[in-house]
Parts: structure tokens; C-alpha cells; sequence
């Protein structure tokens, strides 16, 4: 619904150059950026000694549209702008006010919407054309799975701090696509680095995060890549004896996910070259692509159609179909004897 053009990096960069506009309506799944988007607005637009009478927070479920409006009319007081910000504005009903202000919208206030866990309602077009004309319309959309390695990485890169491919696997499937939650443990993980050694290998992983740096997803799917029977059993047995630290629910998607590429990289018209197969599976780095090389050569076509289907079986026993008490630790071994064998 966002225009295309918005990004997070694009508002932020607007912003800091201090180019407000009238309305941020800030919307999405996400709300790592919706809240860093208005939490910079609150901390950088006033200064300290305007806020007291130029800076005011609602809630969408208090307020209704016309009180937003009336609100968004005022004045500031010594100050060349004052900043009104909506948190939880999916509650706000009949926004027809709102829409009428924003086709004449003071240009000394910031109204800041702050709409989450969702997006508008696809039938106020008018409601998005406003906004759109009046300011800024930003989606904030979930992180899918495969970019959270390069969200690590350059989180780390920008607090000049490296690490490297295993250790950023083993956050991002310890920790996974919640952003909040991520760059918290981030932010951790930094804390506890010397400034000699800025490096996040994965021992700082382990002590810091509580991830084991021998039994983790990260060594799970290498083994079951390189078909290693004793390291994977060892891994299962490690997740069956320790089910914080992971097991059946957080495996069977990353197996599915590997096979299910597997299957489309037999049908790379290049699938020798590790630069054209990571290009065929819409990989960020051609490094990715080396599992799936290696793959090939340990598991036929036909081996990974029958394990993508053995994936799905157990999927449905571990929801209970046809599986009145078998343990998640059984299925999952039982699983893995298939793959493996």
C-alpha cells in the first residue's frame, strides 16, 4: 500500500536532514521501525525545554479522529513546531476528520500515526491519498528469514563490529525475525565485547546469547548438507535433552526450507557454477550456494522429493494427525534416520 520509494532508510534520511512533512503515518507488521521513526521524531525535533507544551502523545483507543484533528490545528508555543503523536492508531474509527485536515494540514505541526500490526484498510483510498499527498506513508514489513544475515551484519558493521557467517546463523535462528528482540541481544552482545576485539565469533555467541556454538541449527543443517549420520543424531539428542534450546518446530521449517531450494537447484540451467545457482535461488551471496552444490552431490532429485514429503508427514504427526503420542524427540529422529539413510 506504501508507496515503493518509501523505505526506512529514506525517511530516516529526511528527517535527519530536518525536511519534516506535515504527517508520518507510520504502518505494519513491524514495529522495530515504526518505533525508531517516532521515537527519533519525540528525541531530535523539539528541543528539551519545548517539549513541555509543544510535544504530546495520544492513544488511539482515548482519542477519536476529530480530537486528532483539533489536536493537530494548534498552534505552537515559542517553538517552530509542535509534534503530536498517535500510538496505536489502527483504533482510531471514522477518520473522515482526519482525511479533511490533511488536505490543508499545518505546516508547524508533525502528526506522527503510529499504526501497527497491520496496514489501512485497502477500501480508504481517499484516507491514503491524503497522506501521501500531505507527507509520509511507510509500511514497515516483516524481515523475512533469509535477509536477517545481512541485517545482522550490517547492524554490527554500522557499531564497527564484525562477525562471522556461522555466528550470524546461530543468532538468527536462535533469536529469529522478531527485530526488537534481536537487536536487544545485539546491543548485548556489543556490550560485552573488548575494544581490542570487536569480532563476534561463535563463542561470544555462546556465552553471551546461550546458543551452543557445537549444537545449534547453524551445525544441524551442515550435517544433514554433508550427510553426517553422528552429527546430526549427537545434535538431536543434544535439542530432545535440552528443549530450550531447540527442537522438532524450529528444525522441520529450516529442513523444508533447504530441501524445498535443493529441488529447485536441479533445475538450474547452470548448477556448476555457484554464482548462477545462488542467482537462481534469489540468494543475497553466492557463499549460500556452496550447500547447495554440495547437496546435489549427496542427495538425488528423487531422495529429495520422497525427503520433502517425509518433512510434511511429520509436520502433520507432530500436530497430532495420526500420531496419538509419539514425542516431537521421536518423530524427529525418526526423520532424520529417512533423511540420512
Amino acid at each position: 500500500m506504501a508507496q515503493a520509494t518509501v523505505t526506512y532508510d529514506s525517511v530516516m534520511s529526511e528527517l535527519k536532514a530536518r525536511h519534516f512533512k506535515p504527517i508520518y503515518y507510520l504502518m505494519g507488521d513491524e514495529s522495530y521501525y515504526i518505533d525508531k521513526i517516532s521515537d527519533w521524531i519525540a528525541e531530535n525535533v523539539l528541543q528539551p525545554e519545548e517539549r513541555d507544551f509543544n510535544q504530546t502523545v495520544l492513544f488511539g483507543s482515548d482519542v477519536n479522529a476529530s480530537q486528532i484533528a483539533d489536536a493537530a490545528k494548534r498552534y505552537p508555543m515559542m517553538s517552530e513546531y509542535q509534534v503530536l503523536i498517535v500510538k496505536e492508531a489502527q483504533n482510531v474509527k471514522n477518520v473522515e476528520p482526519l482525511e479533511k485536515y490533511l488536505k490543508a494540514p499545518m505546516p508547524s505541526t508533525i502528526l506522527v500515526m503510529c499504526h501497527k500490526n497491520g496496514t489501512i484498510d485497502g477500501r480508504k483510498r481517499e484516507y491514503v491519498k491524503a497522506i501521501q499527498q500531505a507527507g509520509v506513508l511507510f509500511e514497515s514489513k516483516k524481515l523475512r528469514e533469509r535477509d536477517l544475515p545481512a541485517f545482522i551484519e550490517q547492524y554490527l558493521k554500522a557499531r564497527e563490529a564484525s562477525i562471522d557467517p556461522k555466528s550470524t546463523q546461530m543468532i538468527a535462528d536462535a533469536i529469529g525475525a522478531d527485530l526488537s528482540r534481536l537487536t536487544g541481544e545485539l546491543d548485548k552482545v556489543l556490550l560485552g565485547l573488548p575494544e581490542q576485539d570487536r569480532r563476534v565469533t561463535p563463542q561470544v555467541v555462546e556465552d553471551q546469547i546461550g546458543v551452543s556454538k557445537d549444537y545449534n541449527a547453524f551445525e544441524f543443517r551442515d550435517a544433514i548438507v554433508n550427510r553426517n549420520i553422528l552429527k546430526a543424531n549427537q545434535i538431536i539428542k543434544y535439542f530432545d535433552e535440552n528443549p530450550k534450546a531447540g527442537g522438532l518446530y524450529a528444525l522441520l521449517p529450516m529442513m523444508f526450507s533447504y530441501f524445498q531450494n535443493l529441488m529447485l537447484a536441479y533445475y538450474c540451467p547452470q548448477k556448476g557454477s555457484q554464482e548462477a545457482l545462488a542467482q537462481w535461488l534469489d540468494m543475497k551471496s553466492p557463499w549460500g550456494a556452496r550447500d547447495y552444490m554440495t547437496g546435489m552431490r549427496n542427495y538425488s532429485g528423487m531422495k529429495v522429493m520422497q525427503i520433502i514429503s517425509k518433512i510434511r508427514e511429520i509436520d502433520a504427526k507432530s500436530k497430532g494427525l495420526d500420531n496419538p503420542n509419539t514425542p516431537p524427540g521421536e518423530l524427529m529422529r525418526e526423520l532424520i534416520f529417512f533423511t540420512l539413510h
